[in-house]
């Protein structure tokens, strides 16, 4: 009746045991064999602090009794222990002089007409210490430019007024289509849509229970957007960029038009186009060559399939969604919606990952598929606010890094302005 757990320590390649939190008391032990990788233990609320000294003991047992053992085969057990740090000498010199955006100090970036003043300062300001979560429905449309920095209180009312008819026309459009518009509609749009949309961010109290309208409300705003934007569609994934936008404006109209501004002016979010996906592993690959030079060699070692880099898809594709909890992907989201000194900050993010939690990745020269094990079982188990930190000071490195041509001199043109800075397109 009950299932039964059984892994062979005889065929074991590592024993890896992962903190997830600066404390060093959560996390999770991960046995790793030649075929595939095990998560044995999680520990959520503390305790994982007890297991390093009784898994020392063992590793002491286990070499003494390899010590007699062919060279080959004691390379094939090996024990690591992942503390999250980041020393102070690494961290940005401006990252403790910003605290999280509250209302009175939101306020103070608004003049007496509604319009934001220093808009630089602001960005600056949510990059560094983000926003806190009474004010993000306020905030959060003047990131993804449904609001401009420069409209008036008034100026933004009548513009929510006639973007509503515009949304509403819009859906009008769609539930107008002939039957055999329909019909095709349903075969590339609305099946796709209505599966995804049910076993979106379910365990969210604003999504949560049968028959919730907020439901309905997010499946309508993807439906519409597939007839606003056909050229686009419908892609698995935007759901989850919708839902948390969504919870957050608390308007639906409002909702699709800061999410088409998210489309259309966020470079971070990806679309699954082979493309697409093909240029941001191209800077991220060339940002990885300049910053953590070890990680790109080993990469290159491994061939085309390593520097494909499968790994990171679904950190692109869903915007580290699916990697941290709830509250810090928003955050990260947030210092990446700020555009400040860079519009790629999300790749920089990507960077921090890997020179946090990619060390076993060099040591044990994971193959590609091993790789792709590592990094998804640490889904859910980084400490996002570490990631933020140090992806801060990459970008402050990286920008203090002498002016050399790289392989992306041509687009990124280090002498200059460039791509890394913010408000540059890439044609």
């Amino acid at each position: 009746i009950c299932g039964v757990f059984r892994v062979d320590l005889g065929h074991m390649r590592s024993l890896r045991l992962f903190f997830s939190d600066e404390a060093c008391t959560s996390g999770q032990l991960v046995v790793a064999s030649r075929e595939s990788q095990y998560k044995v233990f999680h520990f959520h609320h503390g305790g994982l602090d007890k297991l390093p000294d009784v898994l020392q003991q063992w590793k002491y047992c286990a070499e003494t009794h390899l010590k007699d053992q062919v060279a080959d085969e004691k390379t094939c057990m090996q024990f690591s222990i992942r503390r999250p740090k980041l020393p102070s000498s690494e961290t940005h010199p401006e990252e403790s002089m910003y605290r999280r955006l509250d209302v009175a100090a939101w306020l103070r970036h608004l003049n007496a007409l509604g319009q934001v003043e220093e808009e630089y300062k602001l960005r600056k300001a949510i990059f560094f210490g983000g926003i806190d979560v009474s004010i993000r429905g306020e905030v959060w449309p003047f990131l993804l430019r449904y609001y401009s920095h420069e409209s008036t209180s008034e100026e933004r009312e009548a513009l929510r007024l006639q973007k509503r008819k515009e949304y509403t026309e819009i859906q009008q459009k769609r539930l107008s289509m002939t039957p055999e518009e329909h019909r095709a509609f349903w075969r590339n749009v609305q099946f796709t849509v209505d599966k995804d949309v049910v076993r979106t961010d379910r365990s969210n109290q604003f999504f949560r229970g049968e028959g919730n309208p907020n439901v309905e409300s997010m499946r309508r705003i993807l439906l519409n957007y597939a007839v606003y934007n056909p050229a686009i569609g419908y892609s698995q994934g935007m759901s989850d960029l919708v839902a948390p936008i969504l919870a957050e404006v608390l308007d639906e109209s409002d909702t699709f038009w800061c999410f088409v501004g998210l489309m259309q002016n966020t470079i971070f979010v990806s679309s699954p186009r082979d493309e697409d996906m093909e240029k941001q592993l191209l800077y991220l690959r060339e940002l990885l060559r300049l910053t953590h030079l070890r990680f790109y060699q080993h990469l290159v070692s491994l061939g085309e399939d390593g520097l494909q880099m499968l790994f990171c898809h679904r950190w692109l594709l869903l915007c580290f969604k699916r990697e941290f909890p709830e509250a810090e992907a928003l955050r990260i989201w947030e210092a990446c919606w700020a555009h400040y000194q860079t519009d790629y900050f999300h790749l920089f993010i990507c960077v921090a990952i890997v020179a946090i939690y990619g060390d076993d990745v060099i040591e044990q020269q994971l193959a590609t598929d091993q790789m792709l094990l590592h990094f998804g079982n640490l889904a859910m188990h980084m400490n996002g606010e570490l990631v933020l930190r140090k992806a801060r000071s990459l970008l402050y490195q990286f920008r203090l890094l002498p002016r050399i041509p790289c392989s992306l001199h041509d687009l990124c043109k280090l002498c200059g302005t460039g791509m890394w800075d913010s408000g540059y397109m890439p044609a």
